[in-house]
């Protein structure tokens, strides 16, 4: 079944592309979206809604603090007075102008255990490995994936949660990763915080942990589950992810039970049999977009709409120009996103009949 898409707006946007395949989207407040985009030195905050509006310019723009380093997942307050940078020896506030406001010092994320460090104190060292931090929906806290080393026989990794005006540390929780990245996604009910680590050939790594005022508490789902955290939705009590390698999606509640689940049918090839990709998520409490394509990558992907609560294909996205070879960004109010490479142009969408109600 075809599910015809109406084009909402459309806009130019410069590195827009990190919004729907990467880590520049990220939801304030009361699930404003806004963008977290790099330019050059800088990390500039875009509110979608003004962004569409014809507002170039950007809310607020931070320098980024360490010359070299363009890896790790930064986080912006809700009312962007202040970025949080995950660094590769520390996690670092800044203010607007740059200043420094405070930073918490950890290991190095670097590859070789226990290498020297010379030079400025702020040399950036050979390796891709990288962590990550959010701040709290209500501005007052940072999560962030750090890693600590006393000697080669006591390397560990850390979730740290971090009061947001001095950096001093609230409380920790080991983990049992290795990371060779990783991001954070707050629940939007303003209470849990989800982990998602990728750990190369070992795979995912999902953990979750609240904090009461007082205690923090933390449970994964175990490497055996190799799941991607992708989305949450304040309908729903728990979240949504993909399996490392397409096979499935899955639907769960806090604990990691299994709520609803879906799988491809092989189309005629159980030798490149289709797969799900890496972007999903809520386009509205009921439904679901995701990406489907080829597992030779040759395909255009295939957005298709699934229930959201059931997740049963509910058809494939008509596009009114053809396809559209974009990853998704469902934004949770009804629309997703598209970002076209070759013109810059990002688009919101809708279904039809949902326009037209």
């Amino acid at each position: 079944m075809s599910i015809t898409a109406q084009l909402r707006e459309s806009v130019t946007l410069p590195g827009g592309g990190a919004l729907v395949n990467g880590c520049a989207f990220e939801v304030s407040g009361e699930r404003l979206p806004r963008a977290l985009l790099r330019n050059g030195h800088e990390l500039e905050v875009h509110d979608l809604h003004e962004v569409f509006a014809g507002e170039r310019a950007p809310a607020a723009v931070f320098p980024l603090p360490w010359p070299g380093w363009d890896l790790g997942v930064h986080s912006v307050s809700p009312d962007a007075t202040f970025a949080v940078f995950s660094g590769q020896r520390a996690v670092r506030a800044v203010g607007p102008g740059g200043e420094t406001l405070w930073e918490y010092r950890h290991a190095c994320w670097g590859p070789e255990i226990g290498h020297p460090h010379t030079g400025d104190e702020q040399e950036v060292c050979h390796g891709l490995e990288h962590g990550s931090c959010q701040v709290s929906a209500d501005g007052r806290l940072v999560w962030a994936h750090v890693v600590t080393e006393q000697d080669v026989e006591n390397w560990q990794e850390f979730r740290v949660l971090l009061d947001a005006r001095d950096g001093r540390e609230l409380g920790r929780i080991p983990l049992d990763s290795a990371a060779a990245g990783s991001r954070h996604l707050r629940h939007p009910d303003g209470v849990h915080m989800g982990l998602c680590i990728g750990m190369g050939q070992d795979g995912v790594l999902l953990h979750w942990a609240r904090w009461d005022g007082e205690v923090l508490t933390g449970w994964d789902l175990g490497r055996r589950t190799d799941r991607i955290l992708m989305d949450a939705h304040p309908a729903h009590p728990g979240f949504l992810t993909v399996e490392h390698y397409g096979t499935d999606l899955e639907l769960h509640a806090l604990d990691g039970t299994t709520i609803a689940e879906a799988c491809l049918d092989p189309e005629d090839d159980e030798d490149d049999p289709p797969r799900w990709e890496y972007d999903c998520g809520f386009v509205d409490a009921n439904t679901v977009i995701a990406s489907v394509t080829a597992s030779d990558g040759l395909e255009c992907a295939r957005h298709r709409l699934l229930d959201g609560r059931t997740l049963e294909v509910r058809g494939t996205v008509d596009y009114p120009k053809g396809p559209v070879d974009s990853y998704v960004r469902p934004l949770g109010d009804g629309t997703w996103l598209t970002y076209d490479d070759t013109t810059g142009t990002l688009s919101r969408w809708a279904e039809a009949d949902a326009c037209a109600g």
